[in-house]
């Protein structure tokens, strides 16, 4: 039997709402894979770090605070620090202007899913898109 695909569902930045998180972890649950929700308000270091600790495949991160130029780079670059990027499929979802997700794909998010995305998108790109 395979493993099943573990995803880090993660909320950088100072965001105070995480509905759209919570719906996406619990759509990837449904959808067969091992989540783990770091909740709010985490740094880039704290994700990656737990990305690590946890093993996991896909880092979804989760944004609406407006920062999401700033931030989403910093995760992807602390990945590349660690040595780990080439392993993890990094995603990002929440409410990015259609002006900036070309900037976050160049930084090295592989895709970018806004408010409207049925969920079976963001879990067949998955599936369609894991790095290991």
């Amino acid at each position: 039997m395979d493993k099943p695909i573990r995803v880090l569902v993660a909320k950088p930045g100072l965001d105070g709402h995480d509905r759209g998180a919570k719906v996406i972890a619990r759509a990837l649950r449904d959808a067969g894979m091992e989540v783990v929700y770091t909740g709010l308000r985490q740094t880039p270091d704290q994700i990656v770090q737990t990305a690590i600790q946890e093993d996991v495949d896909v880092l979804a991160l989760s944004i609406l605070s407006g920062a999401h130029n700033h931030l989403l780079p910093k995760v992807v670059e602390r990945l590349k620090e660690e040595g780990v990027y080439d392993e993890v499929l990094v995603l990002a979802g929440g409410v990015i202007p259609a002006d900036d997700i070309q900037n976050l794909i160049d930084a090295g998010v592989e895709s970018v899913f806004t408010p409207g995305t049925p969920t079976g998108v963001t879990v067949d790109f998955i599936k369609e898109n894991l790095k290991k």
